[in-house]
């Protein structure tokens, strides 16, 4: 797992340019938000997400998140089918905050075409994403 400058960023995730991230697993994949993502936003308070068998095209904006200062968009790195919503949330909408990359993950879609993972970032070029990111939005 990299570190960038205090930020998480697991090696086998490939990350949207608006910090999401995928896991991908056959044409199953985990969405959720990352880690520079929930710091930069705060303590999560609402999350608002989209239905289960929901269509979704890679960009789209599928959500948002709301702290007690800010209110965010949740975008879909990949395009597809939403197979399902993390229920967690509802009770315990600071998992994003508390574990961006395990229980905090916000759905899980059926792609429709993996080849869209070339749009994302991957590997040392998600990392050299993070330091370009980290140098926009300074604490």
């Amino acid at each position: 797992m990299a570190e960038v400058s205090g930020y998480l960023l697991p090696d086998e995730l490939y990350y949207h340019k608006e910090h999401m991230w995928a896991r991908v697993e056959g044409e199953k994949v985990t969405v959720g938000v990352t880690d520079f993502y929930q710091q930069l936003a705060g303590e999560i308070s609402y999350l608002e997400l989209p239905s289960t068998s929901d269509e979704i095209g890679q960009d789209d904006v599928i959500g948002t998140v709301e702290t007690g200062k800010w209110v965010g968009k949740v975008y879909a790195p990949l395009g597809g089918t939403v197979m399902e919503v993390n229920q967690a949330l509802e009770d315990e909408s600071t998992l994003p905050n508390s574990d961006p990359y395990g229980k905090g993950w916000l759905v899980k879609v059926k792609a429709t075409d993996l080849s869209e993972l070339a749009n994302l970032y991957h590997g040392q070029a998600a990392v050299l994403w993070q330091e370009e990111e980290i140098r926009k939005h300074p604490k």
